[in-house]
């Protein structure tokens, strides 16, 4: 048997599939199994994969689409290793990615339940590099969560096959974001550790906030009623949680809901700067809020181009 099962859902992505399988296939660590979930492709996946030419390499097929949440769930079924990775069909791995998570997770008690990486995110049509993001948060991330996402997405993420028994698979009801509700639940039962290194290249699909903002908010929302009296506990966090909900909601011309938000954050914490700073934004009307976010989000990506960034070694 493996020790490592990789799951990599995909859909229609035949060409940027290839370097992702690629990236798996070259890494220093070997003893592993590829699980390449086909979610009812209609380009030349089933060709890429029959060309492959490596037994490791393991297809299966979704008769109809069904989401990423659910090729990801198909994989768990199927999957033999010890631990289990996931790679996103346009992410790519670098070569001591495994081999340096595999160590640490070894070399953990049972109380770690999975080990994550930083990563580089790249701007899909380029390639140029957008940001590197290096992890934070080890032990107990269940308060870091609260705010947000600090482990990442499913490609940074190792995780022992038996917590998925303890957990559950992953939801495929959510419209949004099913890779974070999975870690919060990880969280309630297990610890977090990292390998503080940049080991995947993270495609961006579009840095705007703009972007699929309706089906963020939706994703969103679902979390605050899933674990909003959780995130309660711990204010200032849960102050931030309601700053971006406000956000995401002014985005999508709720405006006097996206106020209802910032106020609900300051009275979270009202320390908070940037709950009063949103909520006088949104003053200014659904317009207006949405030009300036967007000039200074286009401002913070002038200046994180600018800054050099570790030159990532295959």
């Amino acid at each position: 048997m493996p020790r490592v099962s990789v799951i990599v859902p995909t859909h229609n992505r035949a060409l940027s599939l290839c370097r992702a399988v690629d990236s798996v296939l070259n890494q220093s660590f070997r003893d592993l199994e590829v699980l390449i979930i086909d979610d009812a492709s209609t380009d030349h996946t089933a060709d890429f994969v029959a060309d492959c030419g490596d037994d490791r390499v393991r297809y299966y097929r979704h008769d109809e689409n069904r989401g990423e949440s659910a090729s990801s769930n198909t994989g768990l079924l199927l999957a033999r290793g010890e631990y289990i990775a996931f790679l996103h069909d346009d992410d790519v791995w670098l070569r001591e990615k495994l081999a340096k998570q595999v160590s640490l997770l070894d070399a953990s008690g049972p109380q770690v339940g999975a080990v994550y990486t930083g990563y580089i995110r790249s701007d899909l049509n380029s390639g140029r590099p957008i940001a590197t993001v290096l992890p934070k948060e080890r032990g107990d991330v269940l308060r870091a969560l609260c705010a947000g996402n600090c482990i990442g997405g499913p490609s940074v993420v190792l995780v022992r096959r038996d917590c998925f028994e303890r957990v559950g698979r992953f939801d495929e009801q959510l419209v949004a974001w099913p890779d974070y509700d999975m870690w919060i639940r990880l969280a309630r039962q297990y610890h977090f550790d990292f390998v503080r290194e940049p080991l995947v290249l993270y495609s961006d699909h579009n840095d705007s906030l703009s972007a699929n903002n309706a089906t963020v908010l939706k994703g969103k929302e679902a979390q605050l009623v899933r674990y909003g009296d959780y995130f309660a506990n711990d204010r200032r966090a849960f102050s931030r949680f309601w700053v971006s909900l406000g956000v995401l909601r002014c985005y999508n011309r709720r405006l006097a809901q996206g106020r209802a938000a910032f106020w609900r954050a300051i009275r979270a914490y009202p320390l908070e700067p940037r709950a009063y700073f949103n909520a006088l934004l949104s003053l200014l009307g659904t317009n207006n809020f949405i030009r300036i976010k967007e000039l200074k989000e286009r401002a913070g990506a002038l200046l994180r181009a600018s800054r050099s960034l570790p030159k990532a070694q295959s």
